[in-house]
């Protein structure tokens, strides 16, 4: 009834999702854990999915004020899927904002991280996507699959993004 009042306020369930399910496919191919060898745990996957993310959002930065409205729809949509996950995996409230701002102060540091200078591929996605030490190959595989996406990106314009396409 009030509605008309907080618009602005009121969220809009739809804006971001197609940008996030492209960025939840992306991390869901099977390379990142096969060939890149990437834990296939909830940290992996949380890593490969924030890393995705992030790049997704230094893209979108690049659009200057046209790419806001995206990428605050994906970081939307990114803290409403990682609190259904949460409380899905049986996180109470008590204990819900606080994961979730520490999966959230993850995603920007890795945003910070590849907002830096990308030509040193290999360091960013060794501290990116592992903890600990990963073999040559593994590191060589997911540099190059980072590397690949973000080209990807770079030629995909701002309207195919918010709509999910990512060349």
């Amino acid at each position: 009834m009030l509605s008309f009042l907080f618009r602005g306020l009121t969220a809009q369930p739809t804006r971001g999702v197609a940008l996030f399910d492209a960025v939840t496919a992306e991390a869901r191919r099977r390379s990142w854990y096969v060939e890149g060898r990437v834990p296939d745990t909830l940290d992996g996957r949380f890593a490969v999915l924030a890393t995705i993310a992030a790049l997704v959002l230094i893209r979108l930065e690049s659009e200057g004020a046209a790419g806001n409205d995206a990428s605050v729809g994906l970081s939307e949509r990114f803290i409403h899927v990682l609190e259904s996950e949460h409380r899905e995996l049986g996180l109470g409230d008590p204990t819900l904002g606080k994961t979730v701002r520490k999966l959230v102060a993850m995603l920007a540091r890795r945003t910070e991280l590849w907002r830096g200078d990308k030509r040193n591929w290999i360091e960013a996605t060794k501290e990116s996507l592992y903890k600990g030490e990963v073999e040559d190959d593994a590191l060589q595989h997911s540099a190059a699959a980072l590397r690949d996406f973000a080209q990807r990106l770079d030629a995909s314009p701002l309207a195919g993004l918010e709509q999910g396409k990512i060349g």
